[in-house]
């Protein structure tokens, strides 16, 4: 079969160690510069290039059937891509899915995330595993036109991850209500219009999807800005209080995030849940330490064991720092622990109804395993409440 492929690469790939990989570039042009991680999961691939948890990342997609079921505002996780860049093994193909409204091509094209394809993504995801995430320079040019030396000391120039605060960058500008709930067959999505409990969803990044998990387990949330006080979040008289996912260093946004939860703990007995950075600002409010990972977790095959059942679940994951199981202190509990790697999953207060998980419940890769934490959070407020 005679090759196919364009005998100029229009997309150049640079790391900050030197390595050169060069492809097919697709979406917009021009040049990023981010953090380099890889996702396992066989599907959804719009879900993660919007997860807000991105930002500050391209995205090497181990699976190499990318494109295939097209794009739908339905599966944005925000309003637009918010991951820096998209790296595939090969050229997306035309969509082939009854939701999709628009090809993957054209989708990255109108909202400005550059893409390369035609990469040994094996060899990348290789070398992301044993030399860490490294820092790279992504360009796409129709001309195949390529200053790699410059590529090369942009991605040795990045600042990095560590110590930076995005949540700000990609937290709502001010409060709204939420109450859509998870997509269902035939309705699709439909309104919560019976809830039992008020919950505050303070914003560091949150998923479409999570709002929808809560507001299908009972709750009219309020989602507040990442930067929202104590005072702002009781001023709501909530029954409880949810941390969201989000990107970036934990340490950098606990700057303000943590004497807020501090106050909420201090001065009220709510219930509190935190997934992903919402997991690691309560940690941090608790006493605990987080790490940055060799290269993370990121995918939605991972197995995570709950202490107290045994039971394992299949989650998904998107982090690159970690809570430090070793340095919860007296009263805190680690309740959840990955199979990959030992890695802590998830924290509780002893004797409180105040609680987080690293991994994401509401992505549905077991696809139901871990539900039952929205379901918790929501008999945490009844209970509370009849008491």
């Amino acid at each position: 079969m005679a090759d196919t492929a364009p005998s100029k690469p229009t997309a150049c790939l640079a790391l900050a160690d030197g390595t050169v990989f060069y492809g097919t570039g697709f979406g917009a042009t021009g040049r990023t510069v981010a953090e380099l991680c890889f996702n396992t999961a066989m599907t959804g691939y719009q879900e993660i290039m919007t997860d807000p948890s991105y930002a500050g990342q391209i995205v090497t997609f181990t699976f190499p059937h990318i494109g295939n079921t097209g794009v739908t505002p339905e599966d944005d996780e925000t309003g637009d891509p918010v991951a820096a860049g998209m790296v595939v093994k090969w050229d997306p193909t035309l969509a082939s899915n009854w939701r999709a409204t628009e090809e993957l091509k054209a989708w990255l094209t109108r909202t400005g995330r550059i893409a390369i394809g035609g990469i040994d993504t094996r060899r990348l995801t290789r070398a992301i595993r044993q030399q860490g995430a490294p820092h790279a320079a992504l360009a796409h040019d129709p001309e195949g036109n390529f200053d790699v030396e410059a590529l090369v000391a942009a991605a040795r120039g990045w600042s990095g991850l560590e110590g930076l605060d995005l949540a700000q960058d990609v937290t709502c500008a001010q409060s709204y209500r939420w109450d859509e709930m998870r997509w269902a067959w035939p309705e699709g999505y439909t309104r919560q219009e019976a809830p039992q409990h008020k919950v505050v969803a303070v914003d560091y990044g949150a998923k479409r999807n999570i709002l929808r998990c809560l507001a299908s387990a009972g709750c009219d949330v309020t989602v507040l800005p990442a930067t929202a006080t104590a005072e702002e979040v009781l001023a709501h008289n909530p029954d409880g209080v949810f941390l969201s996912n989000g990107p970036g260093d934990p340490a950098a946004t606990g700057a303000y995030a943590v004497p807020m939860i501090k106050a909420i703990l201090d001065t009220t007995d709510l219930p509190v849940f935190g997934i992903c950075l919402g997991h690691q600002m309560l940690a941090l409010a608790l006493g605990g330490k987080t790490v940055k990972m060799n290269h993370g977790h990121h995918g939605a095959n991972h197995p995570v064991k709950e202490h107290s059942t045994g039971k394992v679940e299949i989650t998904s994951m998107n982090h690159g720092f970690a809570v430090d199981a070793q340095s919860l202190p007296e009263g805190v509990e680690e309740t959840h622990i990955s199979l990959f790697d030992g890695s802590n999953c998830g924290i509780a207060m002893t004797g409180r109804p105040v609680y987080s998980v690293q991994h994401h419940p509401e992505a549905s890769p077991g696809p139901q395993d871990s539900f039952y934490l929205f379901e918790r959070f929501a008999e945490a407020m009844a209970t509370r409440k009849a008491s």
